[in-house]
């Protein structure tokens, strides 16, 4: 009798506490959710702005690369082409977001090959494009970088063309390159200022919308200008 009293005597689960152990499991699992779409959402963008920089810094090594061969000549009696050929002094044409350069490439061989080159970057739209030109003849652009915001050259300036007495191989002053004179200006370095933000394929997601646009500043020298007077 007292074991039938005692069986009767337990208490299961009722629907009330059901009903709040269900609400709570709920609670936790939306909050669980919440944090793996946050940290879902930071490892997206956290990719998106290494991508973007890496991108970046690719295009400005370009470009530093290029721009640093201002008016390499060899100097060989064999060449085929000056650089004075395609260009007169100084081998280069400067204004606020494009910059062409002209130097001399020697390939060797054999046979052994000197080309003029003329290297051109320029905003197209929001691309950043390249074009080579060899002996010349213009090469079809190539995009090397999208999605970007700004491109901004500044010059160094370091006297005037025709008055040796100024040019020292020292920057004066660095002006907006919009504002250089291409025939009066001698320019020995270039501060290159490229600007990009992140690739948004649906305008509905918004998480790229606290990703700020990346900028890249580099000083580039034109080694082969800054000890000749011209």
């Amino acid at each position: 009798m007292k074991m039938k009293k005692l069986l009767f005597q337990r208490k299961g689960i009722t629907l009330i506490e059901l009903l709040i152990g269900l609400v709570i499991c709920a609670f936790v699992i939306a909050a669980i959710y919440r944090v793996f779409i946050a940290q879902s959402k930071a490892y997206v963008v956290q990719d998106q702005v290494v991508e973007i920089q890496q991108n970046i810094r690719t295009a400005t090594e370009m470009m530093v690369r290029d721009i640093r061969m201002a008016g390499f000549d060899f100097d060989n009696s064999t060449s085929p082409f000056q650089i004075t050929d395609f260009k007169p002094n100084p081998p280069y044409l400067l204004s606020s977001n494009s910059i062409t350069v002209w130097y001399e490439n020697y390939v060797q061989g054999p046979p052994m090959i000197s080309e003029i080159h003329a290297i051109r970057y320029a905003l197209n739209g929001s691309n950043l494009e390249r074009q080579l030109s060899i002996n010349g003849v213009a090469q079809p652009a190539e995009v090397i970088l999208e999605n970007v915001v700004g491109l901004e050259l500044t010059c160094g300036r370091d006297g005037r063309i025709g008055f040796e007495h100024t040019q020292d191989g020292v920057v004066d002053d660095w002006v907006d390159c919009g504002t250089i004179n291409n025939n009066q200006d001698k320019v020995i370095a270039v501060r290159v200022s490229l600007t990009t933000r992140p690739e948004q394929i649906n305008p509905q997601d918004d998480r790229f919308t606290t990703i700020s646009p990346r900028t890249l500043n580099t000083i580039v020298a034109l080694r082969n200008l800054s000890l000749r007077k011209f």
